[in-house]
């Protein structure tokens, strides 16, 4: 998952891609128009591989694609008024949370009875249930994602550091590795997450419908990421909206030992000082409460057609070829962004990827987040309350019940407290 926080705004591009000559079955002699528009959400990183796989697609399945980048932190908005009055992409790459909210709109098509639906069994779990609302699937998962723990080799080795399972192995660590430079703590909601999962908690509890961000097991939680900073263990960015790119630097520059990030970062990383030498970088599990009981959320995207669309058989065409195996394994290979499909792990060049490699187990424990239309509004609130507590301006307790009732007023007003 990238939030809005983690994203540079890429500027809009477009690449028309062109069929081959006659064509194929997915033109305007069956109803369809045979030419898509995409929009993927992906930074600058990403964009041309998809770009370039979206292309070698549309020439195979014999229709037009344009691809058009779109800043994440704006598209859902732009796609949800441009569908409102019928226009916007036929392909969107949503972010996981916001399928269900599309789906409850009415924006995106229900892919019951496609060949997208068919067999969703070489899927990973986790990030299949993300496509789903109400019982139908309205998605195709893309790329899956979680958080990690990532470390400079050199600096805990010559520390006599092991990577720690523990945030009390964290707190143990710094007096050799710099106090403060132990770890940078973003104060992003999402990051607040491995804290809250990993003892025990929740934001809120889907199928009874009760809010439990303010539980006891998330307070602890959050009293733990302050009593790192508390003890000298760690560091964070009083001004939230700097925190990730304090982060960062912090760490490519190796200013830092260690941080929690996802794979999308790995890229920017090895362009640091730090990480000249690409092995350098270490990546290992989230730590817990306990050690082994570490939990990070589960992120990443889905496909979603657009309801409406003039071109719903070559979208599917389109969605089918982009999440085949040979796509991801591709996508895995030259991004180290992590599959969706079991098959593509097999695949030798994605075992031979090193990000890939130590992201799989992560991901295959990796927490489901509620799957809910409100889903992504659940974030905003708890970013300003984990903000708070770290900055020392609130108590966790206060902090949380905020939360909560700023949940029960504003996003799942039909839910209890508690």
């Amino acid at each position: 998952m990238r939030r809005t926080t983690l994203v540079t705004a890429a500027a809009a591009v477009s690449a028309l891609v062109l069929t081959a000559c006659g064509g194929g079955d997915g033109g305007s002699a069956s109803g369809d128009s045979g030419e898509i528009t995409f929009w993927d959400t992906s930074g600058p990183n990403e964009s041309p591989v998809f770009t370039t796989i979206a292309q070698e697609c549309a020439t195979k399945g014999g229709y037009k694609v344009k691809t058009e980048t779109v800043a994440f932190d704006q598209a859902l908005n732009n796609y949800r008024t441009a569908a409102q009055g019928g226009q916007g992409p036929d392909v969107f790459r949503a972010e996981v949370a916001w399928v269900s909210q599309l789906a409850k709109l009415g924006y995106v098509v229900d892919l019951t009875g496609t060949e997208l639906a068919s067999d969703t069994s070489d899927f990973l779990e986790t990030p299949l249930g993300s496509t789903k609302f109400d019982g139908k699937p309205y998605g195709v998962p893309q790329v899956t994602d979680s958080l990690a723990l990532f470390y400079n080799k050199k600096l805990l080795a010559d520390a006599g550091v092991e990577p720690p399972k523990t945030w009390d192995d964290v707190k143990a660590a710094a007096a050799k590795l710099g106090g403060e430079k132990t770890i940078f703590i973003n104060n992003d909601a999402y990051y607040a997450l491995p804290f809250i999962y990993g003892e025990g908690g929740d934001l809120v509890d889907a199928d009874a419908k009760k809010i439990v961000v303010n539980s006891a097991e998330n307070v602890k939680a959050l009293e733990t990421a302050k009593g790192l900073l508390d003890a000298k263990a760690a560091s964070t960015a009083l001004d939230p909206a700097n925190s990730y790119n304090n982060m960062q630097a912090a760490f490519t520059s190796g200013e830092v030992a260690m941080v929690v990030n996802g794979p999308w970062s790995v890229a920017d990383y090895l362009k640091g000082a730090a990480f000249t030498d690409a092995a350098n970088l270490g990546i290992a599990p989230v730590p817990g409460a306990t050690a082994g009981k570490g939990s990070a959320p589960v992120g990443g995207h889905d496909y979603v057609i657009r309801q409406g669309t003039k071109a719903k058989d070559s979208s599917v065409k389109f969605i089918a070829c982009m999440s085949s195996t040979e796509s991801q394994a591709r996508i895995a290979k030259e991004l180290g962004l992590l599959p969706t499909r079991k098959s593509a792990y097999d695949n030798a060049d994605v075992k031979a990827n090193a990000v890939v490699s130590a992201f799989e187990p992560v991901v295959t424990s990796a927490h489901p987040r509620a799957w809910i239309p409100e889903g992504g509004q659940l974030f905003d609130p708890l970013k300003i309350a984990y903000a708070d507590v770290l900055a020392g301006k609130k108590d966790a307790k206060a902090a949380l019940d905020d939360v909560a009732k700023a949940y029960k007023d504003t996003v799942v007003t039909e839910y209890t407290v508690g």
